[in-house]
């Protein structure tokens, strides 16, 4: 087993976390994973939504969300106000629907951004990774645990693996991008 090969599960996990990351940018269809993660105070705590509430898409412009206990109707209507995605709840005493406004151009931009903020923040990731595995790398070496032949293999195999992260992490922007420009 070389180092890259045991490193290749934290550079997926980086990959994966980008994932989840720039899937609650809001684009111009409703789904539950805009509004799961919002800290709700409830029970003398923060919770996230989907801890304390079902939540559905009513419709491709509506999430509804439906508390467990109708006791924290108010609290999950404030988080949801209180949110920096922009949404104005609809409590009707029984379930609280979110309507999605459409996205302005504008605000396509500023989602654009944001986008290119998390996608720089995940290659940044994926170079401390690197810099990491290469240090362990010369470490064995100096501990002659490595030959210099083995060692540039390694190098080389780590390029690949970052190369290839760099690649999905470049492919999950540009798909996302042409989402939040769709209309």
């Amino acid at each position: 087993m070389t180092f890259v090969d045991s490193a290749r599960e934290d550079f997926q996990k980086a990959v994966e976390h980008l994932k989840q990351d720039i899937a609650g940018l809001r684009t111009g269809r409703a789904t539950p994973v805009l509004v799961e993660d919002i800290p709700i105070e409830a029970y003398g705590t923060r919770q996230p939504l989907k801890a304390v509430a079902s939540i559905t898409v009513g419709d491709p412009k509506t999430i509804v969300v439906q508390p467990w206990d109708k006791s924290i109707m108010q609290a999950v209507e404030v988080g949801i106000r209180q949110a920096p995605i922009g949404l104005n709840p609809v409590n009707d005493g029984k379930v609280i629907r979110v309507p999605l406004p459409d996205l302005t151009q504008e605000r396509r931009v500023e989602l654009i951004k944001v986008l290119h903020q998390k996608l720089e923040v995940a290659r940044i990731v994926v170079r401390q990774l690197r810099e990491d595995v290469k240090s362990v790398i010369d470490e064995a070496e100096k501990a002659k645990e490595l030959g210099e032949d083995e060692k540039f293999r390694q190098y080389e195999a780590l390029e690949a693996l970052v190369k290839e992260m760099n690649e999905r992490i470049k492919l999950l922007g540009e798909e996302k991008e042409t989402e939040i420009q769709t209309i």
